[in-house]
């Protein structure tokens, strides 16, 4: 089989949906579609999927390009999963889920994950002998806000031993996805990091370690056998095939998490680099050469997507999420505005959105501060604000919240970055990459079709699997939809804003601790 002339298929399993690409041998899109589904949240802090849920939508969202490209199906050559990261889903031998996914905004295991952390002598919580170790071997440690997959499965162990010992595998969600497609029970050296059980000192070559298992206290056999991500892990099982009505002749790789897979989808793979990527959550990420980790802000470089990469793990929470929620606040469900339109609304007011400022923390923050108790605010509000008000306060407040995380990625890099890509939804906004430029003062280029960059991302780790692609190198260049300059203009009002941002953290932090941590619990 000549895979070379084959096309490629790009899955990214986010948050509130899949996006799926259909993409022709030079890496042109030919074709893409979509379908959503929910999140379920739960007292306590948690955060759950049904892995059935997105099956169905890949089903959904990939019969209908095939309707419409019928011809352009029999020509798959391979195909990639790029997903949501630092997710859980426990499968019985025969791969069925025993339960829900336990997905990355789910904090329940903070309290058995701090009893593992915990002991004598410490720093920042740590017993030091064990945070020697995980720094040395992973290249960072489990999260205190319970949010890291470890977690998940920590609390399982202790709150549901039932489904603890019934699992045969935990799997992350783009594996359980690769599952589907192949039947086989794989993971990938940069999915499985955040389990923090694997020696990451060779990027290109990671593996369990017997140490960091026993510290956990969970055996071996529950994990998955690991591949690089853009090595293959089989080919698309009849069953699949059957289900998704394609070919079974073609090759599946291992994938990557969201994160990984948006710098290889927008094609930054020079060192500084950078990429900003807003969807559900947001993240500041960029590949380096090297294993580092700063305990105070959450950060560290993990192994990437393709070998002899690490990345830098730097996410907040909630960024695309925080415009969703205000349009559900704002705005009756029969009359939602489309997002354009929440576009337009909020260009009506102006930068600064007259000293309102919104703090995004809508079910708490992982980067450049680790606290699951953290809660969205809008302070200043007054009799003057409009729904225009509010909605550019929002965008605003994300954008200050990019700002520290983007001045820690910085600190932790050691360099200042002039110029930053931008991808996913919100880069599709007329208005908002606008507004992080000008609170950045960084030039902001939009990569070309860039909801889809994760798409794109496990499009090109697959033709890796296939043989298509050698190097990065052999990557067609990333195109770009528009640039963003910033304005000097804007400049002062967002400093001022930004400092009363942080003032209002430094000031609320503790309070929002005391109301929160028992609602958490």
């Amino acid at each position: 089989m000549d895979v070379q002339l084959k096309n490629s298929l790009g899955i990214d399993l986010g948050t509130s949906s899949v996006k799926i690409a259909l993409y022709d041998r030079n890496l042109k899109m030919i074709d893409s579609d979509s379908a959503s589904y929910d999140v379920t949240y739960t007292r306590g802090g948690g955060a759950e999927q049904s892995p059935e849920d997105w099956w169905n939508a890949i089903v959904e969202a990939s019969h209908r390009i095939m309707e419409r490209n019928p011809g352009q199906w029999k020509s798959i050559g391979s195909v990639g999963v790029v997903g949501q990261f630092s997710g859980t889903v426990p499968l019985d031998r025969e791969g069925t889920p025993l339960r829900n996914a336990i997905i990355w905004l789910d904090s329940r295991g903070q309290s058995v994950t701090r009893e593992i952390v915990s002991g004598f002598p410490s720093i920042s919580g740590y017993r030091l002998d064990k945070l020697y170790r995980w720094i040395r071997l992973t290249g960072g440690a489990p999260t205190k806000s319970g949010k890291d997959s470890i977690s998940h499965i920590l609390y399982l162990r202790d709150m549901e031993p039932d489904i603890f010992r019934s699992t045969f595998k935990f799997l992350e969600p783009k594996d359980y996805i690769n599952f589907r497609l192949t039947g086989n029970f794989t993971g990938t050296y940069d999915s499985i990091v955040l389990t923090w059980i694997t020696d990451n000192r060779n990027p290109g070559r990671i593996d369990y370690h017997r140490k960091l298992l026993k510290m956990i206290g969970i055996e071996r056999s529950k994990f998955p056998h690991l591949v690089g991500s853009w090595l293959p892990v089989g080919r698309v099982s009849v069953v699949a095939s059957r289900e998704l009505t394609l070919g079974n002749n073609f090759v599946v790789a291992g994938g990557s998490g969201d994160m990984q897979g948006s710098l290889v989808g927008g094609n930054c793979f020079e060192p500084h680099d950078p990429l900003i990527y807003i969807g559900t959550s947001s993240w500041v990420t960029l590949h380096v050469k090297r294993k580092k980790t700063d305990l105070m802000h959450n950060m560290a470089s993990l192994p990437a997507a393709l070998p002899s990469y690490y990345f830098v793990a730097a996410e907040q929470e909630s960024a695309g999420s925080a415009i969703s929620f205000i349009r559900k606040i704002l705005f009756d469900k029969t009359t939602y505005p489309s997002f354009a339109e929440m576009d337009e609304l909020a260009a009506k007011s102006r930068p600064g959105s007259e000293g309102l400022i919104f703090l995004p923390w809508l079910y708490g923050e992982r980067t450049p501060v680790d606290d699951r108790t953290l809660r969205a605010s809008f302070y200043n509000l007054s009799m003057e604000h409009s729904r225009s008000t509010l909605i550019r306060s929002v965008m605003e407040g994300i954008a200050y919240n990019l700002k520290w995380l983007m001045d820690a990625v910085e600190k932790f890099t050691g360099v200042r970055f002039n110029s930053v890509k931008m991808a996913g939804g919100g880069a599709s906004s007329t208005l908002w990459p606008q507004i992080i430029s000008d609170v950045l003062q960084k030039k902001i280029s939009v990569v070309d079709r860039p909801i889809f960059v994760n798409a794109r991302g496990a499009a090109i780790l697959s033709l890796f699997a296939s043989g298509s692609l050698r190097s990065a190198q052999d990557i067609p260049a990333v195109t770009f939809r528009k640039q963003f300059l910033p304005s000097s203009e804007d400049a002062q009002i967002h400093s001022r804003n930004f400092t009363a941002f942080l003032k209002f953290y430094r000031n609320n932090r503790a309070h929002m601790s005391e109301l929160n941590t028992s609602r958490v619990k």
